[in-house]
């Protein structure tokens, strides 16, 4: 379906081309002032110097022309020449039908399906997830389900950071609390145990000692480096132990990441990539993107237009060993050659931004990432305390994401209190559900390139922009369903009988534009915007009218299909930021 306003200014734009004014300049957008009006456009002030007549002119020209069309109900004149217009009922009223006929709300499926990947930022294995890891999780997640329900082929890949200094800083830290394992045998030649030799609860301990050790002993730090190198490599040991670090936190990977409703199509790494380096640096040289200084091999990035030069992208250490670049590089090319990726999103924290347009542009400048190839990076800001800072433990440490999703759960827990409409044994999955809303929702309300404030009680609240609000508004819509006890309702919904029931269509009309434009700018916050307002439109047309004590049944049901598909597109919004719905609250 077309999305409504651009309906209306197709016809604006050509009553201004009809009488010969400037075409664009008919654009319409929402009224500022909805009490005067539902939209305005403001195509005669453009106009006015060009055609050399004052704007009040042109507008009425305009005005008289699309009283002719039956698309509007009342059309006026404000200021200097802006146009007023308010649509016809039965314009609204015969697209809300249409989306409620349509199993995707009147959203238009891509014309162009692209292959798109969404790389999460890449959490490193043998550590655990900390909050820090929580923004690229639920946002990447979001913008993953909105771009398939758009249309597009899209796979989510959680790039693990599986291959760097923590690899051997694990390696020679086991080593040195069991030496005698046979891992450490070279000359070993058995079969190497199928259990690890450490617990998910050992190995989050063993890399932060044996990180802080190397930073404060030179002999500590040589070793993990050489342990690093050894594996990437190809010690046989080495791989070996490097197999249990992997599958040791993946499991707990994945149960963190299920608990945040997050999934991903891929469970690649840093390590996946290593097999396309050799022919990409081959190429690289080959070619003379790249050269060697001061013994390392890097590719020069920068731009004549820059006002600062960018320092180049280092592909290959003196040592030979690889770095960030080089598995960004490789991982382009896996991703382009073996799956033919139109289009790469990357996840991090925006402080990572140089990173990514070091290594964008040599992408592109080598043709590792053709023209038709795009590469984007959603830089998103800091979850921080109530004093501005970074949030943290109560003890002044990094909070592990595990006991972040346990916090909020608790305070859903809190806020279920006394609720005699739920058993026991539903409050731990709605608390769940509850407190998982009240999370995602505080962060994804943000725009994701912005700082953000962590306020558990505001987050929890079931007043106000939150999750638990969204959530209390479709309970609400569940109850006058349950209550009103009818079988599916297939009639269509009837002519708006109050203001409040007017704007509740309205800003129900706005789902697809919503959706494309989310989908577009990379921004989520935009559906949260939209399901906000929605809610709070539903929650005054409900206080407005009377709809289970409507004596007029044609009235009664059509209400009950208007609040039916209410119910239905805000669960999709939902289910497009990660979150689901409840029966009871």
């Amino acid at each position: 379906m077309k999305i409504f306003i651009d309906e209306i200014s197709d016809v604006v734009k050509s009553t201004f081309e009809e009488l010969g004014y400037d075409k664009e300049s008919g654009k319409v957008t929402v009224s500022n002032r909805p009490d005067l009006c539902q939209y305005q456009c403001n195509g005669a002030l453009a106009n006015a110097k060009r055609y050399k007549k004052a704007p009040s002119v042109i507008a009425q020209e305009i005005v008289e022309k699309l009283k002719e069309n039956k698309f509007f109900s009342k059309l006026e004149i404000a200021g200097p020449g802006f146009i007023n217009i308010t649509v016809n009922d039965k314009l609204i009223i015969d697209y809300v039908n249409k989306m409620n006929n349509d199993e995707k709300f009147g959203t238009s499926s891509a014309t162009k399906v692209k292959k798109i990947f969404v790389d999460y930022g890449g959490a490193n294995v043998a550590k655990p997830l900390h909050i820090g890891h929580l923004r690229s999780a639920i946002i990447g997640e979001s913008i993953k389900r909105i771009a398939k329900f758009i249309g597009h082929d899209v796979i989510g890949d959680v790039h693990l950071g599986d291959w760097g200094l923590q690899m051997g800083m694990v390696i020679s830290e086991v080593e040195r609390r069991n030496p005698n394992l046979p891992y450490f045998n070279e000359g070993f030649t058995g079969e190497y145990p199928k259990e690890a030799p450490f617990t998910i609860d050992e190995l989050e301990e063993i890399y932060p000692y044996a990180s802080s050790l190397a930073k404060n002993d030179e002999k500590v730090m040589n070793a993990a480096k050489q342990a690093t190198l050894e594996l990437q490599q190809g010690r046989e040991g080495y791989l070996a132990l490097w197999k249990h670090i992997l599958n040791v936190s993946v499991n707990d990977l994945k149960k963190n990441y299920g608990a945040l409703n997050v999934d991903f199509e891929l469970w690649n790494g840093e390590s996946d990539a290593q097999k396309f380096i050799p022919d990409m640096i081959k190429y690289l040289k080959d070619n003379r993107y790249c050269y060697e200084s001061e013994g390392a091999l890097v590719i020069d990035v920068s731009k004549e237009e820059d006002k600062s030069a960018l320092p180049p992208l280092l592909l290959l250490k003196s040592d030979g060993a690889s770095l960030y670049g080089t598995t960004d590089l490789a991982t382009v090319v896996e991703r382009v050659r073996n799956y033919k990726a139109d289009e790469i999103i990357y996840l991090a924290d925006k402080r990572q931004g140089l990173h990514y347009e070091q290594f964008f542009r040599a992408a592109k400048k080598s043709g590792i990432a053709g023209e038709n190839v795009e590469l984007d990076f959603i830089g998103f800001g800091t979850m921080n305390g109530k004093d501005g800072k970074p949030f943290k433990t109560r003890e002044g440490g990094v909070m592990r994401l595990a006991d972040l999703i346990n916090l909020i759960k608790e305070a859903g827990k809190e806020k279920l209190k006394g609720n005699k409409n739920i058993s026991a044994g539903d409050v731990e999955e709605i608390s769940s559900k509850v407190g998982l809303a009240a999370l995602k929702y505080g962060d994804l309300s943000n725009q994701a390139s912005k700082d953000y404030i962590f306020d558990i009680d505001r987050f929890a609240s079931f007043e106000g922009n939150t999750g638990p609000y969204i959530l209390y508004t479709i309970v609400r819509i569940k109850s006058i369903l349950n209550k009103a006890n009818t079988s599916e309702l297939t009639e269509n919904v009837l002519e708006p009988q109050s203001d409040t029931e007017r704007n509740l269509m309205l800003q129900l009309i706005k789902f697809n534009e919503v959706i494309e434009l989310s989908f577009r700018e990379r921004a989520p916050h935009k559906i949260c915007e939209y399901v906000y307002e929605l809610s709070n439109n539903f929650n005054k047309f409900y206080n407005d009218t009377r709809i289970l004590y409507e004596e007029d049944e044609n009235k009664k049901i059509s209400w009950l299909v208007l609040i039916t598909l209410v119910k239905d597109v805000l669960e999709q919004c939902l289910d497009l930021l990660g979150m689901e719905s409840v029966e009871k609250m």
